[in-house]
């Protein structure tokens, strides 16, 4: 894990506890955006989480040349019309508050007010037996409303094996494809079921999809299986979501739950996130 100065501080992914690697008796669980490595620390990796993926708070209301709020970040600067996550922008980064204990780590991250947007981030990770937790809580100390989201990018593979046949994906709900916003499954390897994903060979070629629920409100959680190595790796939130991505290649898959945040001036909003590793027969 690394702090918020150390390594990766581009200008995507929240930078409040940056989960970069997880072990389980020996064996990789995460892995990165691409296997080719990362020198310029710029691409994601393990369990990075983002706020505003498609619009970050107050964009589009920010004129070209001012700076908009990357939550978790700090501000950008606006350099045109479309925001686009894995642009290099310029940052004025948040302040960030760092405590620690033997099993768990403390972040604070305090924005500057810009727009009529200011909040507070904070974020507990504790570690557990057989995993870990995430415990958000987001205060708005602006004067407007903080309308976004956010999400982990869980980049897995178990024991670094390639995404394909050893590996299925269930979900709490039924799945719709008939429902699903984009498809991208160029080879036709990725099958759906009625709650359970498969893969029918190795994936060469990356897929997506969007709105795995048909927006409907869904019980946050999902459970990776890799029958190679008998282990489960599972996600549960303490939330219901409405907006459910998977997003994969060849050496990584990422399930993602979106926690919906509609936030008033002077209030706040907390969630949690926790990730178990299970052994299965």
């Amino acid at each position: 894990m690394h702090l918020p100065a150390e390594n990766y501080c581009f200008s995507r992914f929240d930078w409040t506890g940056k989960i970069t690697t997880l072990k389980y008796k020996g064996l990789f669980i995460t892995g990165g955006e691409t296997n080719e490595g990362d020198p310029e620390n710029e691409l994601g990796k393990g369990f990075y989480n983002e706020f505003g993926i498609e619009s970050p708070l107050g964009f589009s209301e920010t004129p070209i040349g001012g700076w908009f709020h990357k939550i978790g970040v700090g501000l950008l600067k606006k350099e045109d019309s479309r925001y686009q996550p894995g642009k290099k922008y310029q940052i004025k980064p948040a302040i960030f508050k760092i405590s620690q204990g033997l099993n768990r780590i403390f972040i604070r991250c305090t924005s500057e007010a810009i727009n009529g947007y200011s909040y507070v981030l904070e974020k507990n990770i504790l570690l557990l037996e057989n995993g870990f937790r995430i415990d958000y809580k987001l205060q708005n100390t602006g004067i407007k409303k903080i309308v976004t989201d956010e999400y982990v990018h869980n980049f897995m593979a178990i024991d670094k094996d390639p995404i394909g046949r050893n590996y299925s994906l269930e979900f709490p709900f039924q799945l719709q494809p008939e429902h699903f916003i984009e498809t991208v499954n160029p080879e036709q390897k990725v099958q759906f079921g009625d709650s359970e994903i498969t893969f029918t060979d190795t994936i060469d070629e990356t897929f997506f999809f969007s709105n795995l629920s048909g927006a409907q409100r869904v019980r946050a959680q999902w459970e990776l299986k890799n029958r190679k190595n008998k282990l489960i790796i599972r996600e549960t939130g303490n939330f219901k979501t409405n907006k459910v991505n998977l997003w994969g290649t060849k050496h990584v898959m990422s399930p993602e739950l979106f926690f919906g945040i509609d936030l008033a001036a002077n209030t706040s909003v907390a969630w949690s996130r926790k990730f178990e590793l299970l052994e299965t027969k």
